[in-house]
Protein backbone atom coordinates (compact mmCIF):
# COMPACT_ATOMS: atom_id res chain seq x y z
CA UNK A 1 0.00 0.00 0.00
CA UNK A 2 1.36 3.21 -0.97
CA UNK A 3 1.86 6.36 1.56
CA UNK A 4 -1.08 7.69 -0.17
CA UNK A 5 -3.21 5.08 0.41
CA UNK A 6 -5.12 4.32 3.23
CA UNK A 7 -8.01 1.29 4.06
CA UNK A 8 -10.44 0.64 6.50
CA UNK A 9 -13.02 -2.05 7.26
CA UNK A 10 -15.92 -2.55 9.64
CA UNK A 11 -18.50 -5.42 9.68
CA UNK A 12 -21.32 -5.10 11.74
CA UNK A 13 -25.30 -6.80 12.48
CA UNK A 14 -27.79 -5.72 9.91
CA UNK A 15 -29.48 -3.32 12.39
CA UNK A 16 -30.98 -0.06 11.67
CA UNK A 17 -29.14 1.14 14.83
CA UNK A 18 -26.18 0.70 13.06
CA UNK A 19 -26.68 2.70 9.90
CA UNK A 20 -25.19 5.99 12.21
CA UNK A 21 -22.28 4.51 13.20
CA UNK A 22 -21.22 3.22 9.48
CA UNK A 23 -21.72 6.71 8.58
CA UNK A 24 -19.86 8.29 11.44
CA UNK A 25 -17.17 6.21 10.93
CA UNK A 26 -16.57 6.71 7.34
CA UNK A 27 -16.67 10.32 7.60
CA UNK A 28 -14.32 10.47 10.46
CA UNK A 29 -12.19 8.19 8.18
CA UNK A 30 -12.52 10.54 5.16
CA UNK A 31 -11.79 13.73 7.26
CA UNK A 32 -7.97 12.57 7.15
CA UNK A 33 -8.54 14.37 3.23
CA UNK A 34 -10.19 17.67 4.54
CA UNK A 35 -12.76 17.17 2.99
CA UNK A 36 -15.41 20.40 2.27
CA UNK A 37 -18.31 20.68 4.44
CA UNK A 38 -20.61 19.38 1.34
CA UNK A 39 -18.51 16.54 0.36
CA UNK A 40 -18.24 15.04 3.78
CA UNK A 41 -22.20 15.27 4.13
CA UNK A 42 -22.58 13.78 0.56
CA UNK A 43 -20.54 10.96 1.86
CA UNK A 44 -22.88 10.59 5.27
CA UNK A 45 -25.82 10.60 2.83
CA UNK A 46 -24.49 8.38 0.32
CA UNK A 47 -23.54 5.97 3.06
CA UNK A 48 -26.84 6.34 5.06
CA UNK A 49 -28.70 5.05 1.86
CA UNK A 50 -26.35 2.07 1.08
CA UNK A 51 -26.30 0.75 4.53
CA UNK A 52 -30.38 1.36 5.32
CA UNK A 53 -30.75 -0.69 1.81
CA UNK A 54 -28.51 -3.25 3.11
CA UNK A 55 -30.43 -3.49 6.15
CA UNK A 56 -34.22 -3.16 4.83
CA UNK A 57 -33.78 -4.99 1.62
CA UNK A 58 -30.57 -7.82 2.48
CA UNK A 59 -32.06 -9.06 4.86
CA UNK A 60 -35.52 -8.53 5.24
CA UNK A 61 -36.67 -11.83 6.87
CA UNK A 62 -34.29 -11.52 9.66
CA UNK A 63 -30.63 -9.99 10.80
CA UNK A 64 -27.30 -10.62 8.72
CA UNK A 65 -23.91 -8.77 8.17
CA UNK A 66 -22.92 -6.03 6.81
CA UNK A 67 -19.30 -4.82 5.78
CA UNK A 68 -18.36 -1.22 4.84
CA UNK A 69 -15.03 -0.82 3.44
CA UNK A 70 -13.32 2.84 2.69
CA UNK A 71 -10.17 3.24 0.51
CA UNK A 72 -8.78 6.59 0.29
CA UNK A 73 -6.23 6.72 -2.54
CA UNK A 74 -4.61 10.25 -3.32
CA UNK A 75 -8.05 12.66 -3.18
CA UNK A 76 -10.47 9.80 -4.38
CA UNK A 77 -12.55 7.72 -1.83
CA UNK A 78 -14.07 4.22 -2.32
CA UNK A 79 -16.74 3.23 -0.04
CA UNK A 80 -18.13 -0.14 -0.75
CA UNK A 81 -20.80 -1.66 1.17
CA UNK A 82 -22.45 -5.28 0.79
CA UNK A 83 -24.41 -8.36 2.73
CA UNK A 84 -24.78 -11.56 2.30
CA UNK A 85 -28.62 -10.87 2.16
CA UNK A 86 -31.51 -12.13 -0.50
CA UNK A 87 -30.17 -10.07 -3.22
CA UNK A 88 -31.14 -8.09 -6.17
CA UNK A 89 -33.41 -9.25 -8.71
CA UNK A 90 -33.16 -7.02 -11.40
CA UNK A 91 -30.52 -4.54 -10.40
CA UNK A 92 -31.44 -1.83 -13.25
CA UNK A 93 -34.73 -2.05 -11.91
CA UNK A 94 -33.84 -1.40 -8.78
CA UNK A 95 -31.83 1.33 -9.53
CA UNK A 96 -34.79 3.39 -11.56
CA UNK A 97 -36.02 6.26 -9.49
CA UNK A 98 -39.31 5.72 -7.63
CA UNK A 99 -38.91 2.17 -7.60
CA UNK A 100 -38.86 0.19 -4.13
CA UNK A 101 -39.54 -3.70 -2.93
CA UNK A 102 -40.91 -3.00 0.37
CA UNK A 103 -43.66 -0.43 -0.40
CA UNK A 104 -45.01 -1.91 3.08
CA UNK A 105 -42.30 0.16 4.69
CA UNK A 106 -43.40 3.42 3.01
CA UNK A 107 -39.76 3.45 0.95
CA UNK A 108 -39.08 6.70 -1.22
CA UNK A 109 -37.04 4.26 -3.92
CA UNK A 110 -34.71 6.85 -4.61
CA UNK A 111 -32.03 5.20 -2.43
CA UNK A 112 -29.91 4.39 -5.63
CA UNK A 113 -30.48 7.58 -6.93
CA UNK A 114 -28.97 9.42 -3.90
CA UNK A 115 -26.21 7.54 -4.19
CA UNK A 116 -25.46 8.53 -7.83
CA UNK A 117 -26.24 11.98 -7.54
CA UNK A 118 -23.44 12.02 -4.59
CA UNK A 119 -20.79 9.83 -6.10
CA UNK A 120 -19.07 9.72 -9.40
CA UNK A 121 -19.46 5.86 -10.06
CA UNK A 122 -21.88 3.68 -8.56
CA UNK A 123 -21.18 -0.18 -9.28
CA UNK A 124 -23.68 -2.86 -8.13
CA UNK A 125 -23.27 -6.28 -8.03
CA UNK A 126 -25.91 -9.01 -6.80
CA UNK A 127 -26.90 -12.42 -7.06
CA UNK A 128 -30.48 -13.98 -6.29
CA UNK A 129 -29.91 -15.84 -2.93
CA UNK A 130 -26.30 -14.63 -1.98
CA UNK A 131 -26.43 -11.10 -1.35
CA UNK A 132 -25.06 -7.37 -3.08
CA UNK A 133 -22.19 -5.38 -3.30
CA UNK A 134 -22.47 -1.42 -3.61
CA UNK A 135 -19.14 0.32 -4.80
CA UNK A 136 -19.20 4.44 -4.95
CA UNK A 137 -16.23 6.57 -5.54
CA UNK A 138 -15.95 9.64 -5.03
CA UNK A 139 -12.83 12.17 -6.23
CA UNK A 140 -12.57 15.19 -3.82
CA UNK A 141 -11.75 18.63 -4.57
CA UNK A 142 -8.77 19.81 -3.21
CA UNK A 143 -10.54 22.07 0.06
CA UNK A 144 -6.80 24.11 0.24
CA UNK A 145 -6.89 27.25 -0.75
CA UNK A 146 -5.55 28.83 -3.58
CA UNK A 147 -3.28 32.15 -4.00
CA UNK A 148 -3.61 33.38 -7.15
Amino acid sequence: MSARRNYMRLEFASRSENESFARVAVAAFVAQLDPTVEELAEIKTAVSEAVTNAIIHGYPDGEGLVAVTCTLDGDTVEIVVEDRGCGIEDVELARRPMYTSRPDLERSGMGFTIMESFSDRVDVISRPGEGTRVRMVKRLQSSAPTFD
